[in-house]
């Protein structure tokens, strides 16, 4: 049976049993929180009970990395969105540990894509598009700076109100213990900005 296969079956005994009910909630998010995470398969369930989340808390969005890669992609719409049409005041960037992202580069990238028998004519069609492969699918050598770098890249949005906090964390993918690397409170955003606090 195909994965496909098995998750409509499963899904037909889920509606017919009426298992939905339970996660009930509208389309606002109760905390008034969006959360920037990996994609990563060890955090699915672990992010939100590290986090002490439930449905209806948060607004989720995921990708490789928890990176902000251009600040007109579909990362920073999805949370323009959340905070002018679903009242999000707080935004999350919670990377983890022993990340995929970590040590990233176009070239071994580029190699698999060669392997999979993608044509090399497709790369150089991108290339000659003026697409630059090498800084697109380069990845970072450190989580936190990587942190750093996307809640700064989100804060200094040219359409992001001044008033919403962006904090940055790091999340282990075993314990879910949490690292904060950013406070983007606006305690914390006063503290910094003062000259008697360097």
């Amino acid at each position: 049976m195909s994965e496909l296969s098995e998750i409509l079956a499963y899904n037909q005994n889920f509606v017919e049993s009426g298992e939905y009910e339970k996660y009930f909630t509208d389309k606002y998010p109760g905390r008034e929180l969006a959360i920037l995470s990996c994609m990563d398969a060890r955090i699915i369930e672990l992010l939100p009970d590290a986090l002490g989340l439930k449905n209806g808390d948060a607004k989720l969005i995921k990708n490789a990395g928890a990176v902000v890669t251009h600040p007109w992609g579909s990362v920073m719409h999805s949370l323009l969105v959340a905070v002018f049409e679903l009242k999000v005041k707080e935004i999350m960037v919670i990377a983890h540990h022993d990340c995929g992202m970590k040590g990233l580069n176009a070239a071994g990238f580029l190699e698999k894509v060669h392997e999979s028998d993608i044509p090399d004519d497709r790369i150089e069609t991108l290339r000659n598009a003026g697409i630059d492969l090498d800084d697109w699918l380069t990845g970072f050598d450190n989580v936190e700076d990587s942190v750093r770098h996307t809640v700064k890249v989100i804060r200094n949005h040219p359409l992001m109100p001044a008033d919403i906090a962006v904090h940055g964390l790091v999340i282990h993918p075993t314990t879910g213990k949490l690292t904060l690397v950013v406070d983007g409170s606006p305690e914390a955003k006063s503290l910094s900005d003062d000259p008697a606090n360097p």
